[in-house]
């Protein structure tokens, strides 16, 4: 295994058992995912994305084959793995600092240190100044980017997004997808990213694993060959337009597009 590789999975199925017996959510899986890339995954509603992405956070067993994080197998809840879900899931109750730092009271933090990382981590997400804001008085983008940094509050080494601009409106997605790049190019972190956007998928990525309909099988993984420097006017190139259009097919091919 390469060296920069951090996860990897060999032949990694899942089969939930149901009353009416086995169901078989994922086809055997291969793919590796190398230290400071950002791979998103694009697939059908109901193919088993965010499953796998459960598997690699260590939240579902794996059926079948092999999952590692940094070359261990991943059993049980990961440490080194923060998540980023659809909805913020910020506490109405708690200002953006202290749901920050909820991250560091459920870890049992020292908490000096990561009032101090909090603040960094806010400074980076461009959030200076709302620290003693509640939820309610934040926008949605603003409430994601206060769920990222406590994703982050722990140092991982991998950030999991499940759709976590899927509820947000299209100027504020394309905001969001902006902001994501720069917290990701200052973070450094691993991102592993689950979207049913293609433009979203395209333009955040360095690779794009497409999946197929339910039970999930990778049907291909395409190189983003974009800048590493992308504003959002990348949309509009051509090259943007063929890795769009690539990605597309595949669904075209199933009846099914993008949302």
């Amino acid at each position: 295994m390469p060296t920069d590789v951090l996860i990897e999975a060999r032949g990694v199925t899942k089969i939930y058992q149901t009353k009416d017996g086995p169901v078989e959510s994922l086809k055997p899986l291969d793919f590796a995912i190398r230290k400071g890339e950002f791979v998103s995954v694009v697939g059908p509603s109901g193919c088993g994305k965010s499953t796998l992405l459960k598997m690699v956070a260590g939240l579902l067993p794996i059926t079948g084959g092999s999952l590692t994080l940094s070359g261990k197998p991943i059993k049980g809840a990961q440490k080194d793995v923060g998540i980023v879900f659809q909805s913020a899931v910020l506490l109405a109750w708690r200002t953006v600092l202290d749901n920050i730092l909820l991250q560091a009271e459920i870890r049992r933090m020292p908490m000096a240190a990561a009032r101090a990382r909090a603040s960094e981590l806010i400074a980076m997400a461009g959030l200076s100044g709302f620290e003693g804001k509640y939820p309610w008085q934040l926008s949605g983008g603003m409430q994601q980017r206060a769920s990222i940094c406590r994703a982050l509050l722990h140092d991982p080494s991998v950030l999991l997004m499940d759709e976590p601009f899927g509820a947000l409106d299209a100027m504020t997605r394309e905001k969001m997808n902006l902001e994501l790049r720069r917290i990701w190019a200052a973070s450094g972190k691993t991102v592993m990213l689950i979207t049913h956007s293609i433009p979203e998928a395209v333009y955040l990525s360095d690779r794009v694993i497409v999946m197929s309909e339910r039970p999930g099988s990778i049907a291909a993984v395409y190189d983003i060959d974009l800048p590493r420097e992308r504003p959002l006017d990348i949309m509009g190139s051509a090259a943007f337009g063929e890795h769009a259009k690539t990605i597309r097919a595949h669904f075209f091919s199933q009846g099914i597009l993008d949302h």
